[in-house]
């Protein structure tokens, strides 16, 4: 009796008892992860578990079943090779990449960090309105006309409900770093 495993939308037929690959896998696994990590692949196991899937998806194709660890083998070194060249490639690709900007030290950002904490502590105590305006104005980046028709409101309340609540935030924010 032959077991099967869908993977996807592919169905593997299992190794059957006797075949000769479970002892196959437990003989050299180990040699061949040694062998990808020589060949410079940074995962390994990886390599060589995909080579055994291939072996086994393809064992009939085999000419010579005698020829599986060869099988194994070139394959371990052909996906080595290809994942060194996907690495270079993308280190290529990241090197072209702008800069990324000076974060600034630990405290520059923890204070960072902390700044930002209190503003968005200090916008969800504003009143719902006014939390609203704020954030569809400044964080959406939405114009006056445009939050007034999201909120039902006319231009003019978005125009008060936004300097009552940048003046709320600033009091708070000053109080806040007074303490």
């Amino acid at each position: 009796m032959i077991h099967q495993q869908t993977t996807g939308a592919v169905t593997v037929p299992l190794a059957r008892p006797g075949d000769g690959y479970e002892e196959l896998f437990t003989a050299h696994f180990w040699g061949l992860v040694r062998l990808a990590a020589l060949l410079g692949a940074d995962d390994a196991e990886d390599v060589v578990q995909d080579a055994f899937v291939r072996l086994h998806r393809r064992r009939r194709a085999l000419r010579d079943q005698n020829a599986a660890l060869a099988y194994l083998r070139s394959s371990v070194c052909n996906a080595s090779r290809s994942r060194l060249r996907h690495l270079r490639m993308a280190r290529r690709r990241h090197a072209q990449l702008p800069a990324p900007q000076d974060a600034g030290s630990a405290e520059h950002e923890v204070v960072r960090d902390e700044a930002v904490r209190a503003l968005l502590a200090a916008v969800a105590d504003l009143p719902g309105r006014q939390r609203e305006v704020l954030v569809l104005r400044y964080w959406l980046d939405l114009s006056e006309r445009e939050t007034a028709a999201t909120l039902g409101i006319a231009p003019g309340t978005v125009k008060a409900h936004t300097a009552r609540a940048i003046a709320a935030l600033g009091r708070r924010l000053k109080d806040e770093e007074a303490i």
